[in-house]
């Protein structure tokens, strides 16, 4: 089947009306609002509830958090998370720490900001900060150590730790634990 068009005009030929179109948009745009944000003095505000980068704290004594359980390491959906236990020589007993980890690296290439890891460790060692600027020149800068973690992540001032929050709240409203 042959589909008859009709002729162009001589104004639609000369492609007049888009050009003059595509100058009107031009124009349009020029005295918008501009939204462009120069990103590294302008940053945006995190909204509440944001699932930042995880990192390591230290308690008020200075002592990294962690006990090397390796919750965090097995809940990890992408399997970003690498924990070396002390082994049988670990660290004696220093308050509550019992074991130290002697390697804990987390590979930011491989982190998807879940908050798994923050969610289920039991002593409060990792929480998710506000960041979302997470730069390297490098494959290898991008795997987080441990004393890159603990020196990101700071002193954790709370010395009450989650299960005892949970234990007072069930106090409060009458069930046992």
């Amino acid at each position: 089947m042959i589909v008859k068009r009709k002729k162009l005009s001589l104004w639609e030929r000369l492609y007049l009306p888009a050009i003059i179109g595509g100058f009107l948009v031009t124009v349009r745009h020029f005295f918008r609002k501009k939204v462009t944000m120069q990103y590294p003095e302008e940053k945006w505000v995190v909204p509440p509830g944001y699932r930042g980068a995880p990192y390591l704290v230290k308690d008020q004594s200075g002592r990294t958090k962690c006990v090397s359980c390796q919750l965090c390491e097995f809940v990890c959906p992408p399997k970003a998370i690498r924990i070396t236990p002390p082994g049988p020589d670990g660290a004696p007993n220093a308050g509550n720490v019992e074991k130290e980890p002697r390697e804990f690296e987390i590979n930011m290439l491989r982190c998807i900001f879940c908050g798994y890891c923050q969610e289920v460790c039991p002593e409060e060692a990792i929480f998710l900060m506000q960041d979302y600027s997470l730069n390297g020149s490098s494959r290898e800068e991008m795997i987080y150590n441990k004393e890159k973690l603990l020196a990101l992540g700071g002193v954790h001032q709370d010395p009450i730790r989650k299960w005892q929050h949970k234990a007072d709240e069930a106090k409060d409203q009458g069930v046992a634990p």
